[in-house]
């Protein structure tokens, strides 16, 4: 009888627990959905504040960069316009980046690249004028742009490389030589801001800073092809380069007319042997870049005395 007891007893406690779990089971699913709801409210009243910090912070950050504005003619009116065009600033930009990164290229020793990124920089500049020009998204702010990229691309760059890789060696003159080359290239794209629009628009008068700083660059690679580089650069070499750099230099500033292609007509059609042309010149650039195009650099060069020479007999 005690042992039908007990047994009972027992039989009776495990009911109880089960009973209770099954209580507690109950509560939970029953809050479940109250607290799901609860978390959403959380989340969303989270989300809502870091929305809210994001539009403070960007307000501050548009408080303290001023947006650009500037005057433009619009049927014959003259408005005011926010903000700037994005597509050929990127090329600007673009442009910008290669020429310093040619600096760069050349503090660390590296005479390959630091000529190629400023030809990239000559690609950048070429399109985005171009760029600009074909989407009608022309504006002060971008010609500005251009001529400070200018400046860095095709007259720092050039200069720093050329004394990184050969001027360094020759003391004063090298960095005299180096110096007067940046002065006139800002010489340079200064005279051509102020006179946007007047003379012929197929000649430019001086040569031009992006063909200097490809004559520049072009002479880098070739010297850095054949090991000229280092040690290996012969003292008389160095000295034929600070020469060039400061003749290049006073070609950039001097009332000498170089054709500036800009008459050439892309839209238009062209006879079948352009084309054969034009895929000739590629097939002969490919056979020693850096030859080819410093000999091209070099006869454009030139061809702006010759054509003086040429007015000067006429």
């Amino acid at each position: 009888m005690a042992d039908y007891d007990s047994k009972h007893e027992v039989s009776n406690a495990g009911a109880d627990v089960n009973s209770d779990v099954s209580v507690e089971k109950e509560a939970e699913g029953g809050s479940s959905p109250i607290a799901a709801t609860k978390a959403n409210e959380v989340n969303s009243s989270a989300a809502s504040s870091l929305t809210d910090s994001l539009g403070e912070a960007a307000s501050s950050i548009e408080s303290l960069i001023e947006d650009h504005e500037e005057e433009v003619s619009e049927n014959g009116r003259t408005v005011k316009r926010r903000g700037v065009y994005l597509l050929p600033n990127l090329f600007t930009t673009g442009a910008l980046f290669c020429g310093f990164y040619a600096v760069v290229a050349a503090m660390r020793g590296d005479y390959e690249t630091a000529p190629i990124a400023i030809l990239f920089a000559l690609v950048f500049d070429g399109l985005d004028g171009r760029v600009a020009r074909l989407t009608n998204t022309a504006s002060k702010f971008g010609a500005e742009y251009d001529s400070l990229a200018d400046m860095v691309s095709f007259g720092v760059a050039p200069a720093l490389v050329m004394f990184s890789w050969a001027l360094g060696d020759l003391g004063k003159v090298g960095w005299s030589a180096a110096f007067v080359y940046v002065a006139c290239a800002a010489l340079r794209l200064a005279r051509f801001n102020t006179q946007v629009g007047v003379g012929d628009p197929n000649f430019f008068m001086g040569l031009a800073s992006p063909a200097a700083a490809c004559i520049m660059a072009c002479a880098v690679w070739v010297c850095q092809d054949q090991g000229w580089v280092g040690d290996a650069l012969p003292i008389e070499l160095a000295i034929v380069v600070a020469a060039l750099t400061a003749v290049v230099a006073i070609l950039m500033v001097v009332n000498v007319p170089y054709h500036s292609f800009k008459g050439f007509d892309l839209n238009g059609r062209v006879p079948f042997v352009a084309i054969l042309a034009v895929v000739l010149v590629f097939g002969l650039v490919t056979v020693d870049p850096p030859k080819i195009l410093l000999l091209a650099s070099l006869a454009y060069a030139l061809s702006g005395p010759v054509e003086q020479l040429r007015r000067w007999r006429s």
